[in-house]
């Protein structure tokens, strides 16, 4: 059966899985939306209409934090790429199985500066420092090889983004073949000898922790049951929250910021730390105090040596890993520890030093706990509020709190809230951003609007970019850029075709938030800092 090379790059990515991509089209992207809307490939792939590129990666990004999956944005050549390349960082920094699909200008153009339309010299370099790999089709029959790369890289590596560009040219060559899916490498198992040396560690430990991240997604089962084993403290990245209970007695959640746990830290003898790269963006300190013997356990080859270099490194999947070290803990002697008393304590610490603004972010967060569905999902932005609830807001599954501290990017809340409701449409799903990064891409309220999704948009309204208002006001820098006017969000989401009101009490609050799971388009809330009910 005969068909283009952009039909058959939407068949192909059926084949592998792919339901949903979401993006703008464009002249450069006529012959992979025909694989969308008509010919061999109808009905196949939803395609989701994004109001601008950004949108379409953060859409994505949110459908790959939500389920583990690959999500996918098309975009056209040169600007789309560009939009979307912020999307794609950010994936990069919190290791997203994510798939960029752009077209490209004429494979006999690239590299040589004419001018075409939506030209970038050769495009594949300007994502190449953002991407697992970026590479560009020159002819149809490079397709299936490249979709083969990028989907072993997400079932078996570290998941990062990867970029295949498709010229237009290439695009429309006619493909006789039906192009099928390879068999997927595995993930690397764990030598049994380290999870025996690992045992070994953790048992002779008096004061073991362990530092989890969101590679360690999968076993949220046996690392629960190995805290408990071992008495230990768990302390979790932004992408790890969730997959060890906040509420559980040993857990501190993603607690690194906070200056109590920094100086706990060098009390521990032994450092179990799964999937996560102990990185700088979720203590913001250059450098941990980690006195202790560290036992990392990474899917990344290059993350056993590097800034805290691991006394045993296992290079490995989490979830293989840690349900062979449940087995090796319950064979090796133990010992009593205090971890539950030194959580506590720790907790009350934590507690008792939040600043003004912190306690009315936790004054919010502690409402939203109680009113909001159980599994709620919480797609939140970098925004103070968020920034509270990374330690202060208790998840208890993984999966179920975006923060993008990796890239630090602003505006993902709400593309990944849809992303994410769109991916999972049987579960609660809530986004919390700042007044400021909510207008990076307020247009998406169109697209959920247009998607008739519940979803309640809580806006913290504090004056403008509050996080560098208080950053100057500590460094005696005069304010500059970070207090400009608001719109009236209320009447710019009844604009959008949403639901919008200010919550000016708690009891108005819980009515709005409520409520906006059982409508049928969004509903923006928001909440004023100084208002007196979060006093």
């Amino acid at each position: 059966m005969s068909m283009t090379c952009g039909e058959a790059t939407m068949r192909l990515l059926a084949r592998y899985g792919v339901t949903t991509v979401f993006g703008i089209p464009g002249v450069h992207t006529l012959d992979l939306c025909r694989g969308l809307s008509g010919g061999a490939n109808a009905g196949a792939i939803r395609h989701v209409q994004t109001r601008n590129e950004q949108g379409a990666g953060f859409m994505a990004e949110g459908w790959a934090r939500a389920t583990g999956e690959v999500g996918v944005a098309v975009v056209i050549s040169g600007p789309g790429v560009t939009n979307a390349a912020t999307a794609v960082g950010q994936c990069y920094a919190d290791s997203l199985p994510m798939l960029l699909v752009s077209a490209e200008p004429e494979a006999r153009t690239i590299g040589k500066g004419w001018g075409v339309l939506h030209e970038i010299t050769e495009q594949k370099r300007a994502t190449e420092p953002l991407c697992a790999f970026s590479a560009t089709a020159r002819r149809a029959a490079d397709v299936p090889d490249l979709m083969a790369r990028a989907f072993s890289i997400f079932a078996s590596q570290r998941p990062r983004p990867c970029h295949i560009s498709l010229p237009i040219d290439v695009q429309a060559e006619m493909v006789e073949e039906i192009w099928e899916p390879v068999a997927l490498p595995a993930r690397p198992a764990p030598a049994p000898a380290q999870i025996a040396e690992a045992a070994r560690m953790l048992r002779a430990a008096t004061c073991p922790v362990i530092m989890i991240g969101g590679g360690a997604a999968g076993a949220a089962g046996d690392l629960t049951a190995i805290a408990d084993t071992l008495g230990a403290v768990v302390i979790a990245s932004t992408a790890g929250k969730g997959i060890v209970a906040d509420d559980h007695p040993l857990s501190l959640s993603a607690s690194t910021v906070r200056p109590e746990v920094q100086a706990f830290l060098p009390e521990a003898d032994v450092i179990l730390a799964v999937g996560t790269e102990l990185s700088e963006t979720d203590s913001f300190i250059e450098r941990m105090e980690l006195r202790g013997r560290i036992i990392r356990v990474d899917i990344d080859p290059a993350k056993i040596s590097d800034l805290y270099p691991a006394t045993l490194g296992i290079v490995a999947d989490a979830g293989s890993a840690m349900a062979a070290l449940r087995v090796a803990l319950a064979e090796v002697p133990g010992r009593d520890r205090d971890g539950v008393a030194r959580v506590a304590g720790l907790r009350a610490r934590i507690a008792a030093n939040l600043s003004g603004s912190e306690r009315r972010h936790a004054k919010l967060l502690a409402l939203l706990d109680r009113i909001a569905p159980e599994g709620t999902v919480w797609a939140g932005d970098a925004c103070q509020l968020v920034y509270t609830g990374a330690f202060a807001m208790p998840v208890r599954k993984p999966r179920h709190w975006f923060y993008p501290a990796g890239f630090c990017a602003l505006g993902n809340a709400l593309p990944n809230g849809i992303g994410a409701k769109l991916a999972r449409p049987d579960a609660p799903v809530a986004v919390l951003a700042g007044d400021g990064g909510f207008m990076f891409t307020m247009p998406e309220l169109v697209t959920a609007a247009e998607a008739r999704l519940a979803l309640p948009i809580v806006i913290w309204e504090n004056g403008g970019l509050k996080q560098i208002q208080d950053d100057m006001d500590l460094r005696d820098i005069a304010r500059v850029g970070v207090e400009g006017i608001n719109p009236d969000f209320v009447a710019l989401a009844q604009a959008c075709h949403c639901h919008g009101t200010y919550a000016d009490s708690a009891a108005a609050f819980t009515e709005a938030f409520q409520g906006a799971f059982e409508t049928d388009r969004p509903t923006v809330i928001v909440v004023r800092e100084n208002d007196a009910w979060l006093s």
